[in-house]
């Protein structure tokens, strides 16, 4: 029941919220997200801390197809569901600065992307899990198509073309999966007992990758990515990339290394090979920018490359670092998509060049943002740290020239970030920064939860470790044993 609550109470809200006008609607959806981070922090006292999947659901839904409504909650997805209803909220606050048009409507279209979230990150029925998927993905393609900028048509139909294309391929897969499965059904521990050949296994992965990697972004399928950053409204740009871009990384470790772990197995080379070509593009590309936004989107792709990296290595101290990571980078990202909202909001524009000296004039965001970007380039005491560290251990472990590359994500990351806070933030005042006022009222209420989470993960990360650890073990043996045909 505290499952079902957890789901489906930010739908309640979206409901709610939708017939609500003006700025009452953002106190709704605050209210119905805290609410919702209340349900989260019970599930979590009461969960225990190994490899079972607890307050699990399963009721039968489209019997005649085998279709269950089956969810249930373990270590990963608990991290999962952690950064959701945490970031959710604060997103949500971030924006009570800014009016909307049909605000009632967009703050629906967030909760309601919260619930697809959810749902996703819960679900243990393929095609339940692929309604969740699809779910997410309409809310936030509105979001970006009615309240992004001026080039919002164009850019979004190029994430919505690269989304769905990925989701078909997900789709097939998991109706392959349904039709080899004598149960005739889409539970996914039956999906993990299937005794598929190599071959089936390799065209299961590539169609179960392709849209994993869609989403996280992976190159060589991350060109969607910036445009969409760019021009999408700013929480659209926290939801994507705080929150929405992880349904990739989950979706690898819960449903693809498990299901086809020869298939894994077969490919892994070009997968990790792809994802370090990331890290390395994506921080070059960065070096570039001149547009602040921009910057941070690329840098984006270069931390979820190694994220990827982490997982191909199929080892605990890599599994565990993703783990981490999830939560780190979704906490920074926003911290920066936010900060970047509030000099844009003020002065009208992200370019580099056209800022300065704003450490002058706001003193209290200039020490935000330093700690934010400390967070990015994994300061030791920041919680960019430990999950950089066990990711870039485990994928030297791996292939030490693979190591040796990806461990220039930190030493470029820590260049171009500090680089653009020094341009921003530093030196002198202009014409146009003269004007900027500090952070006030509920932007510091963001800005300073964030900066505590950086510093607590950082100083003291044994608890998000210990949570994960036991399902990360039990998934990585079911992996092994499919590998080495123990049953």
């Amino acid at each position: 029941m505290e499952l079902l609550i957890l789901i489906f109470l930010p739908l309640a809200g979206a409901i709610v919220t939708s017939f609500i006008k003006g700025g009452a609607a953002k106190i709704s959806a605050l209210g119905f997200a805290l609410l919702s981070l209340c349900v989260t922090i019970g599930l979590l006292a009461q969960f225990t801390p190994d490899a079972t999947t607890q307050f699990a659901v399963n009721y039968p839904w489209i019997q005649q197809l085998g279709i269950n409504f089956h969810a249930g909650i373990d270590g990963i997805s608990m991290i999962t569901v952690i950064l959701t209803n945490v970031l959710v909220p604060l997103i949500i606050l971030s924006t009570f600065k800014h009016e909307y048009k049909n605000a009632g409507i967009f703050y629906a279209l967030i909760l309601f992307m919260q619930s697809g979230l959810l749902l996703v990150f819960t679900a243990l029925d393929g095609f339940l899990f692929y309604i969740g998927w699809e779910a997410a993905l309409i809310p936030i393609y509105f979001i970006c198509a009615i309240w992004g900028g001026k080039d919002r048509i164009k850019v979004n139909m190029k994430f919505f073309v690269y989304t769905i294309a990925g989701s078909l391929f997900m789709l097939l897969g998991i109706i392959y999966l349904y039709l080899q499965n004598p149960a005739k059904n889409f539970d996914i521990n039956a999906f993990y007992a299937l005794n598929l050949d190599s071959y089936q296994q390799g065209w299961i992965f590539w169609a179960f990758f392709i849209a994993f990697a869609i989403k996280m972004p992976i190159f060589p399928f991350h060109t969607w990515q910036p445009d969409t950053y760019t021009e999408a409204p700013a929480p659209g740009t926290m939801l994507l990339s705080g929150i929405m871009l992880k349904m990739g990384i989950y979706g690898v470790i819960r449903w693809l290394l498990p299901i086809v772990p020869q298939g894994v197995n077969d490919w892994i080379c070009v997968a990790m090979i792809l994802s370090v070509i990331g890290i390395v593009y994506a921080s070059l590309i960065a070096f570039t920018q001149k547009d602040a936004k921009r910057l941070v989107a690329y840098s984006s792709i270069g931390h979820v490359g190694l994220i990827a990296a982490g997982i191909f290595t199929l080892n605990t101290q890599g599994m565990q670092g993703v783990m981490v990571q999830m939560l780190s980078h979704g906490i920074n990202v926003v911290g920066l998509f936010f900060v970047l909202d509030i000099i844009s909001s003020r002065l009208k524009t992200n370019k580099i060049d056209e800022l300065g000296g704003l450490a002058k004039v706001a003193p209290q965001l200039a020490i935000v943002f330093l700690i934010i970007v400390l967070g990015t380039v994994a300061l030791p005491g920041t919680n960019g740290f430990i999950g950089e560290f066990l990711l870039l251990y485990s994928v030297y472990d791996y292939n030490a020239w693979l190591g040796a590359i990806a461990g220039l994500t930190i030493i470029f990351g820590a260049v171009y970030m500090l680089r653009m806070y020094q341009k921003v933030m530093l030196g002198t005042t202009n014409d146009l920064t003269i004007t900027f006022t500090d952070i006030k009222g509920t932007e510091k209420v963001v800005l300073y939860t964030i900066c505590v989470l950086i510093v607590a993960m950082g100083v003291y990360p044994k608890p998000i470790l210990n949570l994960s650890e036991a399902s990360v073990q039990h998934l990585l043996e079911q992996v092994n044993q499919k590998l080495t045909g123990v049953n």
